[in-house]
């Protein structure tokens, strides 16, 4: 334990460095996201191993990951949550862009619900936070073998009924960091059909500080956005591609306009 303490001791002293010096390396930062995120989950999985597969075993990280962007001077607000109910499950969508989502679901985890997350199956080996994920309920799937996939979401399908649960996903199926969103894939809505439950669209702005391709990442803020619910009812499973256009529309929309509020907040940051 005291050297985990330590560890983690190290870490915050660098986030410091790093939060005071825009100029940064990219892979520093992104090395501390992934480095902070693990400590903070080693921390944790004795205790969550108390209660394994349980939704509220992610809370103390998620504050702990909060805490990391702040050290590195990303600020995220959340809107929208006039529309979380809690009193029914849903299909939650989210545009998916980097590895810094990570801090986008420790916002949204206190807010949102009972909820789950749906990633690939290779996250669940990264050191320490795979299986801390893994008992906060994360629901790995094998993307090379289709039937598995569907298999899996299918009884997801049922807890979402059955527990009121939240199924979080990244309907783009990759990272995305250009100002189109890409074509959803249809896992998403497969579940949402089967079992008539809403959706419940999220949009988060463009991180317009941070470049993965020019290799740069300084401090700023997003926006994310719990949009109202989009009912189900009135699609059949064979206007699935009905119900698609219609949230990458509200999606798309949403995003735009978040990205470039985004982009002046983030802009007056740096000055």
């Amino acid at each position: 334990m005291a050297c985990t303490c330590e560890v983690i001791g190290l870490a915050c002293v660098v986030a410091l460095i790093l939060s005071v010096s825009a100029k940064a390396p990219y892979q520093m930062r992104m090395i501390f996201i992934f480095f902070g995120a693990g400590a903070i989950v080693l921390l944790c999985v004795p205790f969550m191993i108390l209660r394994p597969r349980d939704y509220r075993n992610a809370l103390v990280p998620a504050w702990g990951f909060r805490q990391i962007c702040r050290l590195m001077g990303i600020t995220m607000e959340v809107r929208g949550l006039e529309n979380v109910r809690k009193d029914h499950g849903s299909v939650v969508i989210m545009n998916h862009q980097s590895a810094v989502d990570l801090c986008v679901l420790a916002y949204l985890w206190p807010v949102i619900g009972r909820a789950t997350v749906v990633s690939k199956k290779e996250v669940l080996y990264i050191p320490f936070f795979g299986i801390g994920a893994w008992l906060w309920g994360t629901l790995y799937i094998n993307r090379s073998r289709k039937a598995d996939s569907i298999n899996s979401l299918q009884k997801q399908a049922k807890a979402i009924q059955d527990r009121q649960c939240k199924l979080l996903l990244f309907p783009e199926g990759t990272r995305n960091t250009k100002e189109t969103l890409l074509p959803f894939k249809k896992g998403s809505f497969h579940i949402a059909l089967q079992g008539k439950s809403p959706i419940q669209p999220v949009v988060i702005s463009k991180y317009s500080f941070m470049d993965d391709e020019k290799k740069t990442f300084r401090p700023g803020h997003a926006i994310i956005h719990i949009l109202p619910e989009v009912t189900t009812e009135k699609y059949e499973k064979e206007e699935m591609e009905k119900l698609i256009e219609e949230c990458q529309t509200i999606m798309q929309t949403e995003y735009t306009k978040l990205s470039k509020e985004g982009l002046a907040l983030s802009s007056k940051k740096q000055a």
